[in-house]
Formats: structure tokens, C-alpha cells, sequence
């Protein structure tokens, strides 16, 4: 037994808004003046990335004969203007067969605006139809990383910040290497032996890398990092240039402090049942979907007969004061959602929209929380375009009077029908969609040894899949390997009244205590009630009354001019819908595999007595089991990210989340924080 601390390494960098870099152009060239480099040959930059990366990384033939089921991994240090990754896509819809995906990662510490990006990337007309996507999707300069769908087969994560410390945070491994950015002797803090160890431990064994340098600090780094290189020749007036690979990783030794969040050898997955047809069981099956995995959802009632039935959800967001992990995931929850929803909104066109950018109003109603904001936004350097503090023309911008002095402005927030979303995730050819109550899991042994999962329906019928994903809400623990658990159930009630046509109405989700958004269709949807240990669903006079007294707090003016006009807003007269969800303890999502609760309490029982002690053991978990729960009220930021995490991790993939951050939602940290104290 080793002496090491109790808690996984769980630093993550400061959150920060990155600045973007100073640039002069020639045309469509831009040239970074902090570095004083280019960032691609102005003789022709296409056919050097073509050379460099793509030739000598032998992309062409690997895709070409690609038959894993995972995706094959590009990684790449230095996104620039993304023409390497831009090159890296065409070559792959040129060469790869039809089912194989890519993966593309990126690390960039001084990201581009979209502005910039689109104007260099219209110096390659022959890519307008890979640039235009890319730059529609383009995020926001905030440190993190954020997930791009390019396309149904092409995934693209940006991870914004140091390229070192953003390596080592990272989830996943890596096939083939784009060992980029400016020259050793223009940027030589990144040319470090650390970035050559951060490589080599993200890598698959036989990764292979590529660079334009053959800089000796360079060739000493990878060497001593455990790649192999070879001089080759180089592009233009570049004589020589390095390729290589390496053939046996080293090992990750970041789960050394907390073996139990260490999975299990990776299990093929053909088929995936998933359990429950809300938002998170819906999102779930459309990212395995999309993978090209056949998935089977189980639904007792209908798609969205839940949490997820709204009329209307909104998708907001209130982070703590402090920068903990529980915030930055919300916040990467919000930013992916955002674009999400953009993108499923722009596939299938509708009225009303699916998904409304409209913006999201969040009021302070007292001193008190005034403060609170203002003290969030001192520990928040977002930009402007993610969210602002506002006070002044407050009224203004929610589209009726405002009462309150101080507010938070998230302009790219929202609401979504969260019903309709989930009928449509829903429509993909590789979703069987099954109704019934599931009524037992049993893991069934195979002759071949493969385990796999039988899902008992109350009817009596049973089926057979390679993984399972608990997607259910307040019922997630009702199997015996998710009994153990903890979570609460939480009733909420929305109220609904239909307004006279013509009637002055937020232009804005606005929320204080509760939520009102934008009308749909004349009828205004707001609350919700939140009650907490209450498994009821019937509609009750007493919560409309309770919506309508946080209404009323939260845009006074607004409410009596509604009276004022002959709208009676009483308990009697509200439409409203009822249900259940689901909240964790620390109120994070638990999105990962299942735990064997048993053989953890067994093997890590001495942390009872002290905590620094940590059996060198990793964690037993139930094969192929996951879970995706405790979404409370916040389920439309945190699902679609949690559904990510989980088909990446079904599917072998680099993960949307950095590694902290994955370990935070793992649903076996109850477990070892009740240990922790003890109990």
C-alpha cells in the first residue's frame, strides 16, 4: 500500500477569456506580430500541409484501409487557422471507406475571431465547403475545450489553452500527430520537454507524428519522450523536416491518486440499449446513433412523457461565486448545448423553431445577490459575447419593465421545446425505438466469454446488447446495480396561461427564483416549482400559486399591467404539467459507468480510517453498464455534454471534458466521499 493523497489530481488552469492574437494580413496571409511568424507558406500552404503532415503521416493509405470500429485520432498542437485540420477532413472524405469516423483535437492558446478565420481561410477556395462549416461553428475564446459535430462521420475538439497544460488534461489518445506551431526560435516556450511527454502519454502504440522542423530541441525532446524520427524531405526551400512515431507509450499514471476511477479494458459495442426517452436517454442514443451503433430505447411512457414533456424549457445556467469544477462543467455544458441546438434547429427547420437563441435575463432581486454577481464576474473573465453583467436598460432588454438593479446576460442562451427535441433525436435510422418497463438487468455470460447485458421487461420479454445506458430520472437506482445510489426526487410544476394577442411580452427568458420564457404560440410558460422528496405528478392549485407569487417578484410592473388588461393570473385559471427529476447529493450529474458498490466499499475501506492511504486497486465496475442521472432542473446544459461523454466513452473516443472534470461526474465518487467521512 503506497501513501498518497485521497483525492484524484483534480487542478484545472484558471478560466479564462483567451485574447486573440495581433495579426497583420498580406491579402488572405496573416502574420502574428507577438510571434513574428506566418501561419502558412504564402507560396502555397495546402500543398505544404498536404506534404508535411498528411504525406508523411501516410494519412491517404491509413484511411484508405481504416476497418476500426473507433475513430482514428488526428491530434494537434497549434490550430492556427485550421488548415491542417481543414486538409486532414478532405483527405479523409477522399480516402476513408464509409463507415470509418475521425476524430480531429486541437490545442490553441490565442485563438482567431471568426472574422480573421474566415478571411484566411478564403485564400483555399477548393475547402469553402469545409471552412464554411467550421467557421459557423467557431466557439467562443474561452479556455476549455469545445466539441464541434463538423459532420455525421467528423468530430473536431478545440482545446483552448496551453498546449502543454491542455495535453495533459486530456482524456483520450491519439493516432497520428500534427507536431505544429510557430518555429522553436520564435515560440520557444512551447517547444519544451513537456510537450514532447504530454505527446507520447496521449499516444495509441505505433502513433506517429510529423513536423515541419528538424530544430535540435526538437529531435533531443521526442527521442527522450520515446519517439523514433527520421529526417525527410522537406516543402519548398525547407530541405529537411522530422516524422517518426512511437511504438510504446508510456503509461498513464494520472489515476495513481485515485485508482477507482480507472475503467475497465475497452468492450466493443454493436448494439446499445439505452433505458428512458428523456433528454438525457434521447441524447444519449443520437450521439451512439451517429457513431453508427444500433441502439434499442427502452421507453415506459413516450419520448419527452417526463422532465423533458415541457412545452418549453429554458437553457440557463447560475454558477457558483467560485471557479469549481461543478461550475466549469456547467459552463462547458452551456457553451456545446448552445451550438447544439443551433445545429439540430438548422437540420430540421420548423415553426415555431425547435431551439430560440433568444438570450436569458438572470435578475437579482435583493442586495444580496447583487453582490453574488458581481463577485461571480470578478472570479469569470468570460467574454462578452458568453455573458455580461448589466445595469443599466435592463427593461430594455428583457422587452418589459424591470424592476430590479442588477442582472447577468447570457445572449446566446435560450429555449428549446425539450418534448419535440426528444422525439426528433429519436429519428435516426440506427434508433429502434421499444416501449415497455424495464424490470431487470442481468449480466448474461456468453459461450465466447464476451459480457453482455439482458434487460428484462415487465411484459416478460427480454433483450440482449452489448452495453446499457440508465437514462430514467428518480428511477435510475432502481436496478440492484444502481441501488446503491443516492438520489433524490424533486417535483416540479409549471404553469401556463394563453395571452391575448398584442400583448407586451419578454423578449428574453428572464429568472430569478423561477423562469418565464418568451410565449410560445400565445400561451407563456413559467415557474417551475421545485419540491423536493415528492414523487407526485398531479397538478396542484397551491404551485401555480407559487409560480405566480415568483412571477410576480420577478417583473412586477409587467404583471400588474397584465391585470391591468383583464389576464387573471390565479391558481384557478392556470394550465400547467407536472413531473419528476432527479438530483445527485452535490447537485452534479452522475454521467459514467456504473460502480460495483460492494467491491469498492471492500477495497478502498481502509480510506475510513485514513484517507491518505490509497490501495493501489482500480475500481470494479458492472462491464458495459452506464448511467446518465440527476440532471435536476439544469438537464437541457448538462444531458447533450453528459451524452458526449458517455457515446466517447462507449466508443474509445477522446473525451469533450477534461480529465478532472470526467472524474467529477463519475457516479463512483459518492462512494469514495462516504468513505472519506467515514460513513
Amino acid at each position: 500500500m503506497t501513501q498518497r493523497p485521497a483525492q484524484s489530481p483534480s487542478a484545472l488552469p484558471p478560466l479564462e477569456a483567451l485574447t486573440a492574437p495581433q495579426l497583420t494580413w498580406n491579402d488572405t496571409s496573416p502574420h502574428s506580430d507577438a510571434f513574428d511568424d506566418v501561419y502558412f507558406s504564402r507560396e502555397d500552404g495546402r500543398a505544404e500541409t498536404e506534404h508535411v503532415f498528411l504525406g508523411a503521416n501516410r494519412l491517404p493509405e491509413r484511411f484508405a484501409a481504416w476497418q476500426e470500429a473507433r475513430a482514428f485520432v488526428i491530434g494537434e498542437t497549434g490550430f492556427g487557422t485550421g488548415l491542417n485540420i481543414l486538409c486532414a477532413w478532405a483527405c479523409f472524405e477522399q480516402h476513408a471507406p464509409k463507415g470509418a469516423r475521425l476524430h480531429l483535437l486541437s490545442t490553441e492558446k490565442f485563438p482567431l475571431d471568426r472574422e480573421a478565420l474566415t478571411r484566411a481561410l478564403s485564400a483555399w477556395p477548393s475547402l469553402a465547403s469545409y471552412s464554411q462549416v467550421l467557421c459557423q461553428l467557431w466557439p467562443e475564446a474561452v479556455s476549455g475545450i469545445h466539441r464541434l459535430h463538423l459532420s455525421e462521420r467528423v468530430t473536431l475538439d478545440l482545446h483552448f489553452g496551453d498546449t502543454t497544460e491542455r495535453l495533459n488534461l486530456l482524456e483520450g489518445q491519439v493516432d497520428a500527430w500534427f507536431l505544429d506551431g510557430f518555429a522553436p526560435s520564435k515560440n520557444p516556450d512551447m517547444w519544451q520537454p513537456e510537450l514532447f511527454e504530454a505527446m507520447a502519454a496521449r499516444s495509441r502504440p505505433g502513433a506517429t507524428f510529423a513536423t515541419f522542423t528538424c530544430s535540435g530541441i526538437v529531435k533531443r525532446g521526442l527521442k527522450a519522450a520515446g519517439f523514433h524520427w527520421k529526417k525527410v524531405p522537406g516543402f519548398g526551400r525547407k530541405r529537411e523536416m522530422l516524422a517518426g512515431g512511437i511504438e510504446a507509450p508510456p503509461t498513464d499514471t494520472r489515476r495513481n491518486a485515485a485508482p477507482w476511477f480507472t475503467l475497465p479494458p475497452h468492450r466493443d459495442a454493436k448494439h446499445v440499449i439505452v433505458i428512458g426517452a428523456g433528454m438525457a436517454g434521447s441524447s444519449v442514443a443520437a450521439a451512439l446513433a451517429k457513431r453508427g451503433k444500433q441502439v434499442t430505447m427502452v421507453e415506459r411512457d413516450a419520448p419527452g412523457a417526463g422532465g423533458s414533456g415541457n412545452r418549453q424549457g429554458a437553457l440557463y445556467v447560475k454558477l457558483a461565486v467560485e471557479t469549481n469544477h461543478q461550475s466549469r462543467f456547467y459552463l462547458a455544458g452551456l457553451l456545446y448545448s448552445q451550438r447544439w441546438f443551433g445545429q439540430l434547429a438548422s437540420a430540421h427547420p420548423q415553426e415555431p423553431p425547435l431551439w430560440q437563441p433568444c438570450g436569458v435575463l438572470q435578475l437579482a432581486l435583493s442586495d444580496k445577490e447583487a453582490n453574488r454577481q458581481q463577485r461571480f464576474m470578478a472570479n469569470h473573465p468570460l467574454p462578452e459575447s458568453v455573458m455580461s453583467a448589466q445595469s443599466d436598460a435592463l427593461s430594455e432588454l428583457a422587452g418589459v419593465p424591470v424592476s430590479a438593479a442588477h442582472g447577468l446576460f447570457y445572449p446566446q442562451a435560450g429555449w428549446v421545446q425539450p418534448k419535440k427535441l426528444c422525439e426528433q433525436l429519436l429519428q435516426h435510422a440506427n434508433i429502434t425505438l421499444r416501449q415497455g418497463d424495464v424490470s431487470e438487468l442481468q449480466q448474461a455470460q456468453q459461450a465466447s466469454q464476451t459480457a453482455q447485458w439482458q434487460v428484462t421487461l415487465a411484459s416478460g420479454e427480454t433483450l440482449q446488447a452489448d452495453h446499457v445506458v440508465v437514462a430514467t430520472a428518480s428511477l435510475a437506482n432502481q436496478f440492484a446495480q444502481t441501488a446503491e445510489l443516492p438520489l433524490q426526487q424533486v417535483r416540479g410544476q409549471v404553469s401556463e396561461l394563453t395571452l391575448p394577442a398584442g400583448t407586451k411580452v419578454p423578449t428574453k427568458v428572464v429568472c430569478a427564483g423561477g423562469y418565464v420564457s418568451p410565449p410560445m404560440d400565445n400561451v407563456l410558460t413559467f415557474g417551475a416549482s421545485f419540491v423536493p422528496n415528492n414523487a407526485t405528478t398531479q397538478v396542484v392549485e397551491e404551485e401555480h400559486q407559487r409560480n405566480i407569487d415568483e412571477l410576480r417578484q420577478a417583473l412586477p410592473e409587467w404583471v400588474a399591467a397584465l391585470e391591468a388588461a383583464g389576464v387573471t393570473l390565479s391558481p384557478e385559471a392556470q394550465e400547467g404539467r407536472a413531473a419528476v427529476r432527479a438530483a445527485s447529493p452535490d447537485k452534479t450529474p452522475y454521467a459514467g459507468p456504473v460502480p460495483h458498490t460492494a467491491a469498492w466499499q471492500r477495497d478502498y475501506a481502509v480510506l475510513r480510517k485514513d484517507a491518505s492511504k490509497v490501495p493501489p486497486v482500480n475500481g470494479e465496475h458492472h462491464p458495459g453498464l452506464w448511467i446518465s442521472t440527476a440532471h435536476g432542473s439544469r438537464g437541457l446544459a448538462s444531458a447533450p455534454l453528459c451524452a458526449e461523454v458517455i457515446a466517447s466513452r462507449i466508443c474509445d473516443e477522446p473525451l469533450p471534458i477534461e480529465q478532472p472534470l470526467a472524474d467529477h461526474l463519475h457516479p463512483g465518487r459518492r462512494i469514495i466521499s462516504a468513505l472519506v467521512r467515514a460513513q
